[in-house]
């Protein structure tokens, strides 16, 4: 595990109720998952708020959970509300003595880094988001059936994640896909408003209507999961990465 104190003043909300406040939190990485998280000093948690729970959560692992054992599951007491399993500590001597909540949309209500409101993560300070307009020939299908061709894309490089092709809604078959009531947030990107699944793929087209300034260019543009559909970049075929997106769970669903 990889970890690293932050400099950034961070706390986390229940309604009118601060659960959390850190101006030295601890940032880490779990193996093999490349999202960041937070790891609190018991000082800086309002720890007469936590309640430890009788049991571990039931059900499969969540893409907002703990990636590795847990020593105590704590629900939490705030703003007149019990949120179950919310916060844990982790059986791992790099984390020893630490609080982890979790930032799952249902959960804590507000997550700020200095006056900012930050959703689903922390940011990466290592990471860089680009979006770049390019005139590469791109098409996408899936089982041999055309969901776009387009010469007008704009890429978007981000760490640790392959490129994604975001392209004219007017180069998209929209015909062919099947709009969903998905809704996610990136904290380097914005609010995604609009999914689109294909047969066997949820979520597999999404777009932005407001993206943040720093990727503007990708406004109302649709980008598709490389992972489950087949792609060419200028007649070459692009081999299907594996990402955490490659479990369809990992995706945003309703």
């Amino acid at each position: 595990m990889r970890t690293e104190i932050s400099g950034k003043w961070v706390r986390a909300m229940v309604g009118g109720t601060t659960v959390v406040d850190s101006r030295a939190p601890l940032i880490f990485w779990e193996q093999k998952f490349p999202i960041p998280a937070y790891a609190f000093s018991l000082d800086e948690v309002r720890m007469d708020l936590l309640v430890p729970a009788n049991s571990a959560p039931s059900g499969a692992p969540t893409f907002f959970g703990p990636k590795g054992p847990v020593a105590q599951w704590f629900d939490v007491h705030a703003g007149g509300r019990v949120l179950p399993h919310a916060a844990w500590c982790r059986d791992d001597p790099a984390l020893e003595g630490r609080i982890t909540l979790t930032w799952a949309p249902e959960a804590l209500d507000r997550w700020l880094e200095e006056e900012e409101e930050v959703h689903s993560h922390p940011r990466d300070p290592h990471k860089r988001v680009e979006a770049l307009p390019s005139s590469r020939h791109i098409t996408v299908k899936l089982d041999g059936v055309l969901l776009a061709d387009s010469t007008e894309p704009v890429l978007l490089f981000e760490t640790y994640l392959p490129t994604r092709y975001y392209l004219p809604r007017a180069d998209v078959r929209l015909d062919r896909l099947s709009a969903s009531n998905n809704r996610s947030h990136c904290p380097y990107k914005g609010y995604a408003e609009d999914y689109w699944d294909a047969p066997g793929s949820p979520s597999v087209a999404w777009s932005y209507p407001d993206p943040y300034p720093s990727v503007a260019r990708i406004k109302d543009r649709i980008a598709f999961y490389n992972e489950s559909v087949d792609i060419t970049v200028d007649g070459v075929a692009v081999r299907r990465p594996r990402s955490i997106f490659s479990n369809t769970k990992n995706r945003p669903s309703a």
